[in-house]
């Protein structure tokens, strides 16, 4: 399963998240960074409790409001206060709430899917992850682990709910990257290609419906299989599309141009992604392209979005955000070699290899 928690929304979290305006003092600035909690867990309860469904309709009162989320008036009054500053209701007067343009993207089934999104990047279990975060930096165990003793997609395999929300969560994080991998890169040298650990295809329609001529396979596990199937069908592309079920640690689908591997290497160390880099080495023929979309790290003390979701990557899935150098090596150590990295518009690039050496 490709996944990542953190990626590129719209066009990326803006890199003056990582490195402080100018003008600020430097106590100002820990402590702004520090009380993010404060907002995050607001969005997150507005999110869980479905307070832009409920104002979908037009206003409504705090009383009821607080008897269709079972929350305390009071307690949901500061909340409903807190939201209005933040833009995402309004208080029309005392009481009396309605939603924003911006909270109207926090309902259920508003494009970009922002509610599964904030669930999941926000949530309580990913919040108890982070609760072992100084864990996974003394051992290297990802906090999923230490806080259910279980890895990610074991932990999603588990919880329905939230696998759910965790699937409808890339669809909002990994919105802007599909279409800007078709414009950085030219897939129409390519028949075929198979798209591994490509969850439901969004990115693998975005390619097919730029190139009519193209067929394709989406590799993943047996339960991505319904969703996947639904929205090849959905996309128009059941007819050049196939789902097929496996594990890329074990056998991938041979004889293809190309093989993609999108927000999947960043989930797994470097051992893993070599093994999981040699399998697609074994099933491509010679000629063929391999193709990571991953974000490619950028050497010193250049701000980038990848490096603190590097750190979301060690404490939810145990995996790693690379650096150019970084991908060579993994590819180099399993058959590959790097012949060039193509930025796209967001934070995340094409990384093109090729065998180089006989299997």
């Amino acid at each position: 399963m490709a996944s990542t928690i953190a990626s590129d929304i719209g066009n990326g979290v803006p890199d003056a998240q990582t490195r402080a305006p100018t003008g600020i003092p430097p106590h100002v600035q820990l402590i702004q960074m520090g009380v993010a909690i404060w907002q995050a867990r607001a969005v997150y309860a507005a999110a869980e409790l479905g307070i832009a469904d409920l104002l979908a309709e037009g206003p409504r009162e705090i009383e009821e409001i607080a008897r269709k989320t079972g929350t305390h008036v009071q307690s949901l009054s500061r909340l409903m206060r807190a939201l209005a500053s933040c833009g995402i209701v309004e208080a029309i007067r005392p009481g009396l709430f309605v939603t924003t343009t911006l909270g109207a993207a926090l309902r259920d089934s508003a494009p970009g899917a922002a509610r599964a999104t904030i669930l999941t990047i926000a949530g309580s279990w990913q919040w108890k992850a982070w609760d072992q975060f100084l864990h996974a930096l003394r051992t290297g165990q990802s906090g999923v682990r230490a806080a259910f003793g279980k890895d990610l997609f074991e932990f999603l395999f588990d919880e329905p709910v939230h696998s759910a929300r965790f699937n409808d969560a890339m669809v909002g994080m990994h919105g802007a990257v599909a279409p800007a991998v078709v414009a950085a890169y030219d897939f129409s040298r390519f028949h075929s290609i198979v798209d591994v650990g490509g969850g439901k295809g969004a990115l693998l329609a975005e390619i097919l419906k730029a190139h009519p001529d193209m067929t394709a396979v989406l590799f993943d596990l047996p339960e991505t299989g319904k969703h996947a199937r639904d929205y090849i069908v959905e996309s128009g592309l059941g007819e050049r599309c196939a789902f097929q079920a496996g594990d890329f640690f074990d056998r991938l689908p041979p004889g293809h141009d190309a093989y993609v591997l999108a927000h999947v290497l960043h989930d797994w160390v470097d051992n893993d992604a070599i093994a999981i880099l040699r399998k697609c080495r074994e099933a491509l023929p010679a000629g063929g392209r391999l193709l990571i979309v991953e974000a490619v790290l950028p050497d010193g003390n250049t701000p980038h979005h990848g490096k603190l979701m590097d750190l979301l990557m060690l404490t939810v899935t145990g995996g790693v955000e690379r650096s150019q150098s970084e991908f060579g090596q993994i590819l180099m150590k399993s058959g590959f070699t790097l012949a060039r990295v193509y930025p796209t518009t967001t934070h995340q690039s094409v990384i093109e290899a090729f065998p180089c050496n006989p299997q």
